[in-house]
């Protein structure tokens, strides 16, 4: 997963919403987001909370939970949000190449 980060991902100049299928995997994300120094808005640890299905990743190294207007705009399919075009990883996907 050298070049397949989260750090990469924050980098992009648009909004990054990540698709975390099962448990497995949400867990993974937390660990490599703790490991590549992500915290949550508040400082929190991304592993000292639970994971939840799409998860934002921000440029500031920040990760976050969506709120309902996200979730809609993840789901239907949406090229922007709030201006900013929305990308779509499915982590799963995405550590494996």
């Amino acid at each position: 997963m050298k070049d397949r980060t989260l750090e990469k991902l924050s980098r992009r100049n648009e909004k990054v919403y990540v698709y975390l299928a099962d448990r497995e995997i949400g867990n993974r994300f937390l660990r490599d987001a703790e490991k590549e120094g992500f915290t949550f808005g508040d400082g929190k640890k991304p592993t000292s909370r639970s994971y939840a299905e799409i998860m934002a990743v921000n440029s500031d190294r920040t990760i976050n939970y969506l709120g309902s207007i996200g979730r809609i705009a993840f789901g239907s399919g949406a090229k922007k949000v709030g201006g900013r075009y929305l990308l779509r990883v499915d982590y799963k996907k995405y550590v494996n190449g």
